[in-house]
């Protein structure tokens, strides 16, 4: 059993061979993933395909989604099959430039305290600007 396949038995997902695929090209990203991006990056499935598989993970709360910063849904893995937990609440810089979308693990997003009765489950915090290889090209 791959380690893919392990952690979605773990969160009680049925690993079949596109959610491994899909698993395993965010796994190894290193920034969010749009589903254009994991389409062309994977190649053997179409569209429907990974829109499905994205579905269910996001379903399961196995991927964070979030905004680019253009409109644009961005995909990443959870730290763990247990769900979004708060090592996976990290702020993302969206570059205006080069349109990239950089995490930033070690920057935690603030605390905020809502209003009672309201529940938080998960947080896309996005900051927007310039990032240091376009601030250079200026």
């Amino acid at each position: 059993m791959t380690k893919e396949e392990k952690w979605l038995e773990e969160a009680g997902v049925k690993p079949t061979a596109n959610r491994v695929l899909v698993i395993r090209e965010l796994a190894g990203a290193s920034r969010p993933m749009s589903m254009g991006e994991l389409e062309a990056t994977i190649g053997t499935l179409d569209k429907s395909s990974v829109q499905r598989v994205l579905v269910v993970l996001s379903e399961h709360r196995l991927v964070h989604e979030l905004e680019d910063g253009r409109g644009v849904t961005k995909y990443e893995l959870c730290a763990s099959p247990n769900h979004h937990s708060e090592s996976d609440r990290h702020v993302h810089f969206y570059c205006e430039k080069c349109h990239e979308v950089f995490c930033f693990d070690e920057v935690a997003v603030p605390a905020i305290v809502l209003p009672e009765g309201f529940e938080s489950h998960d947080v896309n915090y996005m900051i927007k600007g310039t990032c240091p290889k376009c601030r250079k090209r200026e």
